[in-house]
């Protein structure tokens, strides 16, 4: 039976490229089989929104607002949808984003949750202003858990944007399994969760048009965010530029 009244909860991920010697690459682990929502399937970094991220973390946070493609909450809440998605990467896979900030950024009593004092800790400081909304979902309605989640892609090396412990292997909380650097070539042999098999697609098409304008990131590379949405008896998918349907 379908769950028509179940409303999709707020969530935030991070896609991260990285140039190699052949091809880009993209930080994705697999879901456990166990786990209620998307099983076994391969995804970004990111997770549910929780309390603390409504908690600034003491650092600068100039989120570059997207053109336009946005609903109401996404743009009121924006900053907590980042702050989502740097902590939900570090808890799963223990890397931080940084910047090349001055030392005058760096907070010297950072609040909120764990990670923040990670970044203080490591003496460096939240990528924020490095973070591109490249795209939203909302999960079909006949899922038994539906989230509508804000995803993010910054680009390690771009700007000054480098990974403060890119550790070989990345350790997390477990969250995800055979987390690791994937050739984006070789995505599609894998079960790539849908919605992340979209985002990766817009977030390539960014990553290109940076390449070509050059400029700084992501200011070079920041249209209207789409979002995707399963809609009807056949779950149609829709790519819209907007706000979503009052009822999704």
């Amino acid at each position: 039976m379908r769950n028509q009244l179940t409303r999709p909860v707020d969530s935030a991920g991070l896609l991260l490229i990285r140039d190699a010697t052949g091809g880009p690459e993209v930080l994705l682990g697999r879901r456990r089989r166990t786990a209620r929502a998307f099983p076994g399937e391969y995804v970004f970094p990111g997770g549910v929104v929780e309390p603390v991220d409504a908690c600034a973390s003491g650092f600068p946070e100039p989120v570059p607002m997207p053109a336009g493609g946005l609903d109401r909450t996404t743009r009121a809440r924006l900053r907590v949808f980042a702050r989502t998605a740097l902590r939900e990467c570090y808890e799963e896979t223990g890397l931080l984003l940084e910047t090349g900030s001055p030392p005058g950024d760096r907070a010297e009593s950072p609040h909120g949750a764990p990670v923040w004092q990670a970044y203080a800790d490591a003496g460096t400081v939240p990528a924020f202003a490095n973070l591109l909304l490249v795209a939203r979902a909302i999960t079909p309605v006949a899922y038994p858990m539906r989230f509508h989640s804000r995803f993010f892609m910054a680009v390690p090396g771009a700007a000054g944007l480098s990974l403060a412990n890119d550790a070989t292997p990345l350790v997390g909380d477990g969250e995800l399994e055979d987390l690791g650097w994937v050739p984006v070539a070789e995505t599609g042999r894998l079960p790539v969760a849908d919605a992340n098999a979209l985002v990766l697609g817009e977030a390539l098409a960014r990553l290109d048009d940076f390449q070509r304008q050059g400029g700084p990131w992501p200011a070079a590379a920041a249209p209207p965010a789409p979002c995707f949405t399963w809609r009807g008896p056949d779950e149609r998918l829709y790519r819209t530029i907007g706000p979503p349907r009052r009822n999704a």
